[in-house]
C-alpha cells in the first residue's frame, strides 16, 4: 500500500521481527513476518544515513549469538531487540543518501535490517561497500563470495594460516558458504585439501565440483580421530575450523608440528544450553601449534586486496560458487533456522526483491 503525504512516499514495510529471546535451537517461530509497518521514503531532515532498498538477504550462523540476551560489550555484536526487525548482512540499491560516499542508485552491500526498506545511519553505514563490480558476477555474490563469508575465507586461510605449496589443508563444514572457497583457495595454492560435511550430497559436491581431493560425512564417522588419520597419515598442517566441539577436538590430535588453525566459527556449539568441553589442548603446546580466532570486520581494510584475488578467479572459472535462494521474505526464517540443521546446500541466500 503507498500514499502521498505531501512529496513524500509512505508504503508498507514487511520486516523480519524476533519475538523474544531464544534458548536452545531455534524455531521458525521465534520471528514473524509482518507487514504492519510503514517507512517513509525519505530521509528525515539533517539525516547522513542512507535509505536502501533490500534485494537479497544473507543466512550466516553468527546471527543465532544475536537472539540470545547478553550484556552490551560482551560479544562483539550486540543481541537483537524483541519486537524489533532482525539485522544481517544484505545487498540493496541507494534510494536516498545523506552520506557524501554514496549516492542515490549505488549499489551496496552491508549490514541491513530484515525488512524490504531499511533506513541506516550512524556507524552503521560504515559497515556499507560500494559495489563497483556488477555486470559480470550475479549481484547475490555480495551476499557470499564477494561479501562477508568469501573476506572470511580469505583471511582466515591467507592471512591467518599462511599457507604454502603442498602442505595438508582440513576445512570442517566445508560446503558452506565459507568452507566451499577455503577448499578451492587451497587448491590454487597447490595444497592438498579435506573435507567434512553432513550428507552425501555435500561430500559429492565438495568432490566433483568444488576439486577438493577427498572429503567425508562426519556423521558416517563413529570415530573422528580415526577418520582424520585414514585421511591426513602424516597429519593436517591447516585446519579452518567452522564448527568447533568434538571435530576441534579430534583435530588437535592429528596436527602436525607447527601447524596452524583459524577458528572462524562453532555452528556446533551456538545451540548448547552448556558449550562442549575441548579435552586435547596439550596438542597446542607439545606440537607447538598456532591456533587464532578472527573476525572478519577487523580485515575489511584488505578487501580492495581481497577483489583483486578472487574477482579474476571467478572470471576465470577457477572459482565457483554455489548457492541455496530462498524466495521472498516470507521463507526468511525457515532459510535461517535451516543452516542449524544443515538443510542448506552452499551459500543460504534470501531474495527480498529482484529490482
Amino acid at each position: 500500500m503507498a500514499s502521498e503525504e505531501g512529496v513524500i512516499k509512505i508504503i508498507r514495510n514487511k520486516q523480519v521481527i524476533l519475538r523474544d529471546y531464544v534458548s536452545g535451537f531455534p524455531k521458525e517461530s521465534d520471528m514473524q513476518v509482518v507487514s504492519s509497518g510503514t517507512i517513509k521514503l525519505k530521509l528525515p531532515e539533517g539525516c547522513e544515513g542512507v535509505l536502501v532498498k533490500n534485494f537479497y538477504l544473507s543466512c550466516d550462523p553468527y546471527m543465532r549469538g544475536r537472539m540470545t540476551k547478553c550484556d552490551p560489550g560482551t560479544r562483539y555484536l550486540d543481541s537483537f531487540n524483541p519486537g524489533s526487525p532482525i539485522s544481517g548482512y544484505g545487498v540493496g540499491k541507494v534510494l536516498e543518501s545523506g552520506d557524501p560516499k554514496f549516492k542515490e542508485g549505488d549499489l551496496v552491500w552491508g549490514i541491513t535490517g530484515w525488512e524490504e526498506y531499511s533506513l541506516i545511519t550512524g556507524t552503521a553505514t560504515q559497515s556499507l561497500f560500494k559495489i563497483h563490480n556488477t555486470h559480470d558476477v550475479p549481484l547475490s555474490y555480495y551476499t557470499g563470495i564477494l561479501g562477508m563469508p568469501g573476506m572470511s575465507a580469505y583471511v582466515g586461510f591467507y592471512e591467518v594460516c599462511s599457507p604454502k605449496k603442498g602442505e595438508t589443508v582440513f576445512v570442517s563444514a566445508a560446503s558452506g558458504a565459507v568452507g566451499q572457497l577455503v577448499g578451492q583457495f587451497a587448491k590454487l595454492s597447490g595444497c592438498y585439501v579435506v573435507g567434512s560435511a553432513g550428507t552425501k550430497q555435500k561430500v559429492d559436491l565438495l568432490k566433483n565440483k568444488f576439486g577438493f581431493d577427498e572429503a567425508f560425512n562426519y556423521k558416517d564417522e563413529p570415530d573422528l580421530d580415526a577418520a582424520l588419520k585414514r585421511y591426513f597419515p602424516e597429519g593436517i598442517d591447516i585446519y579452518f575450523d567452522n564448527v568447533g566441539g568434538k571435530m576441534l577436538d579430534a583435530v588437535l590430535l592429528n596436527m602436525k608440528m607447527n601447524g596452524r588453525i583459524a577458528a572462524c566459527g562453532m555452528i556446533s556449539q551456538y545451540n548448547l544450553e552448556q558449550p562442549e568441553g575441548v579435552h586435547n589442548l596439550l596438542s597446542l603446546i607439545m606440537k607447538q601449534v598456532h591456533l587464532k580466532g578472527f573476525l572478519v570486520f577487523n580485515y575489511y581494510h584488505l578487501y580492495g586486496k581481497f577483489l583483486e584475488r578472487v574477482l579474476p578467479a571467478i572470471k576465470e572459472g577457477k572459482i565457483t560458487y554455489v548457492e541455496d535462494v530462498a524466495e521472498g521474505l516470507e521463507s526468511a526464517p525457515a532459510a535461517l533456522i535451516g543452516l542449524f540443521a544443515g538443510r542448506n546446500v552452499g551459500k543460504q541466500v534470501v531474495v527480498v526483491s529482484r529490482e
